[in-house]
């Protein structure tokens, strides 16, 4: 699995402390991680929760990655931001039993974690716990395990609703504001990863070509 790690403007000043128990984690089970920033909160090129969300729509659609984790100060916005987009299902996660329950039931690609709300003494041991919970078992197995099938049909049925609900994706880029989808995507670490990962050739073609403008 391919994950990424997108950190907004307020908390980027946890990046590379988020990045690296992430990291050692993911690892300990075979899985990548690639940190798309931000990396500290006066870089040049900055990401509002909105724009984390647009980005995980781009990344998940086009397979570029398979799960993204972010967040916020209260990891509220940043999951409805990534909601607002096709293509993902973000739980809002808080603790070591949230994420567990999340993979197992809700079976979703992405989550947002409360990075400055009830983040204090002996935040990064939760965030540690919490993420080697959330890849502790394959996701959509279920909990608990007499209810595996009905959870897995909910979840079928809600993939079928989220893709009546939300238009394509490339309908979106091409009808969002194009100064605002610039300003997200148009940094060095993106371009040279997504445009060598999407396995859509009409998003790449689209933003390759916004890019060069």
């Amino acid at each position: 699995m391919r994950i990424a790690l997108l950190n907004e403007n307020s908390q980027a000043n946890k990046n590379s402390l988020v990045y690296d128990i992430l990291k050692e984690e993911a690892e300990k089970i075979g899985h990548e991680v690639i940190n798309f920033g931000m990396y500290t909160q006066d870089q040049d090129h900055q990401l509002t929760y909105v724009k984390c969300g647009l980005l995980a729509s781009i990344l998940l659609s086009t397979k570029a990655v398979d799960f993204v984790i972010t967040g916020c100060g209260t990891g509220q916005g940043a999951t409805l931001a990534l909601n607002a987009f096709p293509n993902v299902l973000c739980g809002h996660i808080t603790n070591p039993v949230d994420a567990y329950l999340f993979g197992q039931v809700n079976n979703g690609n992405a989550i947002s974690f409360p990075f400055a709300q009830n983040f204090g003494w002996g935040g990064e041991i939760n965030l540690r716990y919490t993420i080697e919970k959330l890849f502790s078992e394959v996701f959509g197995s279920g909990y608990p395990k007499d209810r595996v099938v009905p959870q897995q049909e909910n979840k079928k049925i809600l993939d079928t609703v989220k893709a009546v609900t939300h238009p394509a994706l490339i309908e979106i880029l091409k009808n969002i504001d194009p100064v605002f989808l610039k300003e997200t995507i148009d940094y060095p670490f993106f371009k040279e990863y997504f445009f060598k990962n999407s396995q859509d050739p009409e998003i790449s073609e689209y933003l390759l070509q916004l890019c060069s403008v």
